[in-house]
C-alpha cells in the first residue's frame, strides 16, 4: 500500500508539472529560446495568487487563468522590446539576455517580497480524498486537474484555431511562414507570452500547495527543463508524459533517498536522457 500511496502522490502532481514546462517547452520550440526568465515568471504567478487569497479571498485555482492573463500581457511587452530584437541572434545571445532578465526579475521580487517563503493557506482547508488506506489531498487533485486542462486547452489551440497554425508554421519554417502573409514578428511575441501565461497559471496552482519564494525560481526552471527533455521538445502530449513520469520518479525517489535529493534525482535523469535519448519519448518536429 505505501508504493501506491507513493504512485498516487507522483501522479497527483504530474498534470501540475506538465502546466510548469509547457510554456518553457513552447517558447524554447517556437523561438529556440532557452527562457531562463521561466521559473521568476512561475513565481511571480504565485506572488499574485497569494496576495489575491490574502487581500480578497480569491480560490487560486480560480485565480491561475487571471495570474496567466496579467503574465501574458508583461510577456508579450518584454517579448515585443527586450526579446524580438536580438530574434534570429545566436542562441548564446538569447540566453544571456533571459538570464539577464531573471536575475532582474528575481532581485526585484528580493526587494519586493523579501526571501521568506509564503504559502496559501485554504481556509477552510479542502481536506483530502480518502480511497481505503490511500489518502490524496484535494487542494492536490484541484491544482493537477487545473494544470492539465491548461495544458489541454494549449494543445487544441495549437492544433485547431488559426493562431496556433500560425505558431506551428513559424516554427517548421520562418521564412515560407512570411511569403505567406504570417507577421512573424507579432506570432513570435504572441508564443511567447503564451507561454509566459503558462508559467503564471502553474505559479497560482503551486503557492496552493507549496510555499513560494523568489530563490525557488531555479529548481521551477530545473523541473521544466527536465520535462521537456524527458517529453521531447515540441510535443504536448510529450509534455503531458514528462511531467506524470517526473512526479511519479520524484515521489518513489523522496521514498528512497529522502525528499531534499528530488531535485538531484531530476538532473541525473536530465543526464542520462541526453546521452540515451536526446529527442525525448515523444518528442518530433513541430506541435500536434
Amino acid at each position: 500500500m505505501l508504493w501506491i500511496q507513493v504512485l498516487v502522490n507522483g501522479l497527483a502532481l504530474g498534470g501540475l508539472y506538465a502546466c510548469i514546462a509547457a510554456g518553457f517547452s513552447l517558447v524554447w520550440g517556437v523561438l529556440n529560446i532557452i527562457n531562463i526568465l521561466h521559473g521568476s515568471l512561475i513565481v511571480l504567478g504565485g506572488y499574485l495568487a497569494f496576495f489575491a487569497h490574502q487581500s480578497f479571498g480569491v480560490s487560486p485555482f480560480l485565480f491561475a487563468p487571471v495570474a496567466g492573463a496579467i503574465l501574458f500581457v508583461l510577456g508579450y511587452v518584454i517579448q515585443r522590446i527586450a526579446i524580438n530584437p536580438v530574434m534570429g541572434r545566436p542562441v548564446l545571445m538569447t540566453l544571456v539576455l533571459t538570464f539577464g532578465l531573471n536575475l532582474f526579475l528575481d532581485n526585484a521580487m528580493l526587494a519586493g517580497f523579501k526571501a521568506d517563503y509564503r504559502k496559501i493557506n485554504l481556509n477552510p482547508p479542502l481536506g483530502v480524498f480518502e480511497f481505503g488506506d490511500i489518502i490524496l489531498p484535494i487542494d492536490r487533485v484541484y491544482a493537477t486537474a487545473v494544470g492539465l486542462a491548461l495544458v489541454i486547452a494549449l494543445g487544441l489551440l495549437l492544433r485547431f484555431t488559426q493562431l496556433g497554425r500560425a505558431i506551428v508554421a513559424v516554427r517548421m519554417d520562418r521564412d515560407a511562414a512570411s511569403l505567406m502573409g504570417i507577421d512573424v514578428k507579432r506570432t513570435y511575441a504572441i508564443a511567447f507570452a503564451l507561454g509566459t501565461f503558462m508559467a503564471g497559471s502553474a505559479g497560482a496552482l503551486l503557492a496552493a500547495i507549496f510555499p513560494i519564494s523568489p530563490v525557488s525560481s531555479g529548481g521551477y526552471l530545473g523541473k521544466a527543463f527536465v520535462i521537456c527533455v524527458l517529453g521531447g521538445l515540441g510535443s504536448i502530449p510529450g509534455v503531458v508524459a514528462g511531467g506524470f513520469a517526473l512526479g511519479v520518479i520524484e515521489s518513489f525517489g523522496a521514498l528512497f533517498i529522502g525528499p531534499e535529493n528530488a531535485l538531484t534525482i531530476s538532473f541525473l535523469l536530465l543526464l542520462v536522457l541526453l546521452v540515451v535519448r536526446p529527442t525525448g519519448l515523444l518528442g518530433r518536429k513541430g506541435f500536434n
